[in-house]
């Protein structure tokens, strides 16, 4: 589809013409409205919120947002908050952007729902889903998709800044240090993180209906965080060396391996960090 220009309120806020140069300056540099909200949402009770803009669609946050400004969850995609759902619906799109990645999921999670009732097994994910969100929304996270065992995480520079891949690596040992790793007793729950920092699409995209939207990231750098991710054992952190050097963090000291992941030809280098 061809570049579309944008509307004359929207040219003067990003100072670009088209909806392309917007996305990439929207992912890159961020949004002034994002960005000077985003933080007080953030500190605002409880979760559920807007993958976005991080606006809180329950407990007393909630309560007060709906109040104040009238806006709840989009009829579309719960995941987003009315407001900003209607601007990747009204400007679908995206751009090619340096971000980093972060892949968590609970290891086991079989074996743990086999000698679990259904109704204890869901509290568990629930508390997993709450204590990896409340991470990674104060890590300045995009919350991409919470799926079965797994969430997973944006880290796009214009909402976690220049500091993407530190603040991925960092946001990688809280969820271990929440989640009971390294403590004498044990996890509540047992989990394992990888984190990849490298070239993605990052946007909106639709159904061939048109009908509804999302935003994600797609792209062989997001296969390469998943399969990290899959190969990280309880209580691993598995990083690629490109986080590190994005990061301008000296590995020295940590523990090395060489993966060889599905799909690729060479192998990938990685380092191990545990909780802290």
């Amino acid at each position: 589809m061809p570049d579309q220009p944008l509307p004359e309120k929207l040219q003067r806020e990003y100072n670009v013409t088209t909806v392309d140069e917007m996305w990439f300056k929207h992912l890159t540099e961020g949004n002034v409205r994002i960005r000077r909200y985003r933080p007080l949402f953030g500190q605002l009770p409880s979760n559920p919120r807007c993958a976005n803009c991080h606006r809180p669609f329950e407990g007393i946050g909630g309560v007060l947002l709906r109040n104040l400004q009238g806006i709840q969850k989009s009829v579309k995609n719960p995941r987003f908050c009315a407001d900003c759902h209607s601007f990747t619906d009204r400007f679908p799109g995206g751009a090619e952007i340096v971000l980093s990645m972060l892949f968590v999921d609970v290891r086991g999670s079989t074996t743990i729902a086999e000698k679990m009732e259904a109704l204890e097994f869901s509290r568990l994910m629930n508390r997993f889903y709450e204590a990896a969100i409340n991470v990674l929304v104060h890590a300045d996270a995009f919350i991409d998709k919470l799926v079965g065992d797994e969430v997973t995480a944006l880290f796009i520079p214009g909402y976690a800044g220049k500091e993407h891949a530190r603040k991925a690596l960092e946001a990688g040992q809280s969820l271990l240090k929440v989640t009971g790793h390294g403590e004498v007793g044990g996890p509540w729950v047992p989990v394992g993180v990888g984190v990849h920092t490298g070239t993605a699409w990052v946007g909106s995209i639709a159904g061939a209906s048109g009908a509804a939207s999302d935003f994600t990231a797609l792209g062989d750098n997001v296969n390469i965080a998943a399969r990290l991710a899959s190969n990280a054992a309880q209580g691993e952190v598995i990083a690629s060396e490109a986080v590190f050097e994005a990061a301008q963090l000296d590995p020295a000291g940590l523990e090395k391996r060489q993966l060889e992941l599905k799909g690729k030809s060479e192998p990938v280098s990685v380092r191990v960090l545990h909780a802290r």
